[in-house]
């Protein structure tokens, strides 16, 4: 249990956060930006294009992950626990302006709405980027998941900023408990006595094992993706490409 010196005051710091959902945090932050700069920087008929697809799927496969650990998790990992009343959101910005320092021992309201909006959009992405190589109607997909990578984008700044206003204004380096999982002033029926390492560990593993299935099955000349019974076309193959 770490201290913290506050006004020359020692304030405890209570695991609010279990290690199962920073884990998810991180390999969410990180995929999904592996997925962005590829996006943004290499070119769609490049064969490198295709890792955009393939990291975008993994994003998909640990969120869905994350909403089963969202029902079943520890006390602040479940969605049950997310603020998401209207009224706490119009008081948490309120409280942005005036100095109120209420806290919230798991995602405060901005946070538990941002989160879920995140997650949403991202497998939305997932989902729509799948469509596009196993079916019809591939530009109206292209169109809907462009709509999403930009609608993720902005939620991604806009709670970056979010955090960086809330440690500003309340002193608070929330940001930081999405590392140790600890946050100060944390009533004792709210603090979690078990991170869930195990959990964690079966986590990473599953992610680490859907990412090396899909690299398994990934033909790079023929450049499709051999999953669960379906064939997906991730871009013109080398002998078509070599042919035009």
């Amino acid at each position: 249990m770490a201290l913290i010196i506050i006004n020359g005051e020692n304030m405890k710091q209570q695991l609010v956060y279990d290690l199962p959902t920073r884990i998810f945090h991180w390999a969410f932050a990180g995929l999904f930006l592996t997925a962005f700069i590829i996006a943004k920087t290499i070119d769609d008929d490049s064969p490198i294009y295709v890792y955009h697809m393939l990291v975008g799927l993994t994003l998909g496969f640990s969120i869905l992950l994350r909403i089963v650990w969202g029902f079943f998790g520890t006390q602040h990992a479940k969605f049950s626990d997310f603020a998401f009343h209207p009224k706490d959101l119009l008081s948490y910005f309120k409280g942005i302006l005036t100095g109120d320092k209420k806290r919230w021992a798991g995602h405060n309201p901005a946070s538990s709405w941002a989160a879920v909006a995140m997650m949403v959009m991202a497998l939305g992405l997932a989902l729509t980027g799948y469509l596009m190589t196993s079916g019809p109607n591939k530009e109206t997909f292209e169109d809907l998941h462009e709509l999403l990578g930009n609608g993720l984008i902005i939620t991604v700044i806009l709670h970056v900023t979010g955090i960086i206003i809330h440690t500003v204004r309340h002193k608070e380096m929330i940001g930081l408990s999405m590392v140790h999982g600890q946050k100060t002033d944390v009533p004792s029926a709210e603090i979690i006595f078990n991170s869930k390492p195990t959990v964690a560990i079966v986590f990473v593993t599953l992610v680490i094992s859907f990412g090396l299935l899909l690299f398994k099955n990934y033909d790079s000349q023929s450049r499709q993706l051999h999953l669960f019974g379906s064939v997906l076309q991730l871009g013109e193959s080398e002998d078509y490409g070599s042919h035009h």
